[in-house]
């Protein structure tokens, strides 16, 4: 991290300072998703009156942490003193969303605790999700990182035209139905399908 923080200048230009660090470490195509990210964020944060900035940062930095390599992710957390969970450690590509919190929080030295909570959640999402949660995790499914059209993004631009939380339980459901094929089942994503099933009234 000290490594890090000194590889870094920071402008304040959150687009410019997310570009130099990932290009720095050959990371463009995650630099794209990122803005496309910001950008959706802030698009669906303004449809719902939400904070548009505070979107648009947590997308820029959501995947901040791309810059340690996978098979590094779980020694970083560990060194960082981040709890690892034992789905983390058989894949360890879902705790890179924790991972991005604290690099947010300690280079970028972003203090608002709704950007950094929904940094930390973009990938499984939480129960008790906030709005600024839904509208980062919403804007990364709909701008996902894989080449072509995400399979669900009927259903979930369907269910946005309804709310928030509809939106996300049209993601969750999807995984949840092929969950048999997931590496894993994070808690927190079951915690989540389970919370929005109850107030969402859904059978």
């Amino acid at each position: 991290m000290n490594q890090m923080i000194h590889s870094i200048s920071l402008t304040g230009d959150w687009e410019l300072d997310i570009q130099h660090m990932l290009e720095q470490y050959n990371k463009p195509h995650t630099y794209e998703h990122s803005v496309r990210v910001a950008n959706e964020a802030k698009r669906i944060a303004k449809r719902f009156g939400l904070d548009e900035a505070a979107a648009a940062i947590a997308g820029y930095l959501h995947d901040i942490s791309a810059i340690i390599p996978n098979d590094e992710r779980i020694q970083v957390a560990e060194k960082m003193q981040i709890e690892v969970l034992q789905e983390e450690r058989i894949f360890p590509m879902i705790i890179h969303q924790k991972i991005s919190r604290r690099i947010a929080e300690d280079i970028f030295k972003v203090n608002n605790e709704g950007i950094l909570d929904a940094i930390s959640c973009h990938t499984t999402l939480r129960k008790n999700a906030t709005p600024i949660d839904m509208v980062l995790f919403v804007a990364d499914k709909i701008e996902w990182d894989q080449n072509g059209t995400p399979p669900y993004i009927v259903e979930i631009k369907e269910a946005l035209e309804q709310s928030l939380e509809h939106a996300c339980f049209a993601y969750i459901s999807y995984l949840w139905e092929r969950r048999e094929n997931l590496k894993v089942i994070h808690p927190w994503l079951q915690d989540a399908y389970f919370d929005l099933k109850v107030k969402l009234e859904v059978e």
